[in-house]
């Protein structure tokens, strides 16, 4: 797999200038704010620090949802072996990321992420020139399913019927309720081989009062290209047609097969990743 896929912008493709907005934040680069990075601008860490004015945990929250998606990766390749993965939403490269967690079970195992952030998409190119050959970039909007799916990068992946991991982490709460996230969950499920697994968190709170303060901030940051915080309730329904691996459902994801009794735990109330792997029906 040695493409980058661009879409109308171009801004995927090599040799080109990638064009960024810096008049309000990226949720992408808000996200590598709080799990230590520095590819964020001041508008972005403004955003950050009101967020965590409201909701002090909030960088607890993304580092135990970066290392549930490190764990969810790695037990998939290792005990069901998964060699190919679809990363929706996949954000600014962390380390490690979902390829490298990959192969190191398996250098052969393919990746395809997904996203429309003119950031992440320049910082795929230098992805792709550290491992041309099993990891792809898609220039797509999540809510395309069907258009991603034709894609010549998903077709690739899907090529023989093999299983593969489609993985929203800390996504689906971006979609607005117009858009159905139920429904694009689904949809995917619907189009992916017989066998494969889905791997799922989503931000989630009880308490209306504190969701909607946090759902406003959000869209108040991201010129209102963002969807809610969800009620667990909610959030349990992405998995109506899943069946959930080594829980008895979605729980808060830090609980979901930790590494060892030491492991990052969140332990605030103020809200949480909800989240689980499972096996499409």
């Amino acid at each position: 797999m040695t493409r980058v896929a661009a879409g109308e912008h171009g801004v995927a493709r090599r040799g080109e200038r990638v064009i960024v907005d810096l008049s309000r934040p990226s949720v992408a680069r808000m996200y590598d704010y709080f799990l230590g990075g520095t590819d964020n601008y001041q508008v972005d860490r403004a955003a950050c620090e009101e967020l965590l004015r409201l909701a002090p945990s909030t960088r607890e929250l993304a580092l135990v949802n970066r290392a549930f998606l490190v764990r969810a990766v790695r037990y998939l390749a290792r005990k069901h072996k998964v060699r190919r993965f679809l990363d929706y939403g996949s954000g600014l490269p962390t380390r490690p990321n979902v390829h490298d967690v990959a192969q190191e079970v398996d250098p052969h195992s393919e990746v395809v992420y997904i996203d429309n952030d003119p950031t992440v998409l320049g910082h795929g190119r230098m992805m792709l020139a550290e491992d041309p050959d099993t990891t792809a970039i898609l220039d797509a909007d999540m809510r395309h399913v069907d258009e991603i799916f034709e894609s010549e990068e998903v077709r690739h992946l899907t090529r023989d019927g093999r299983p593969v991991a489609a993985l929203f982490v800390s996504v689906l709460h971006c979609i607005p309720d117009d858009d159905d996230p139920w429904a694009l969950v689904n949809r995917v499920a619907e189009l992916l081989p017989p066998g494969s697994y889905m791997v799922i968190s989503h931000l989630a709170s009880d308490d209306p009062e504190l969701r909607e303060a946090l759902t406003q901030i959000m869209r108040e940051a991201t010129d209102d290209q963002w969807g809610r915080v969800r009620s667990l309730a909610e959030v349990g329904e992405l998995f109506a047609r899943l069946d959930v691996l080594e829980a008895d459902g979605p729980i808060e994801v830090s609980g979901w097969l930790p590494d060892s009794e030491f492991a990052p735990r969140q332990r605030s109330t103020e809200w949480i990743e909800y989240g689980a792997v499972a096996r499409i029906r």
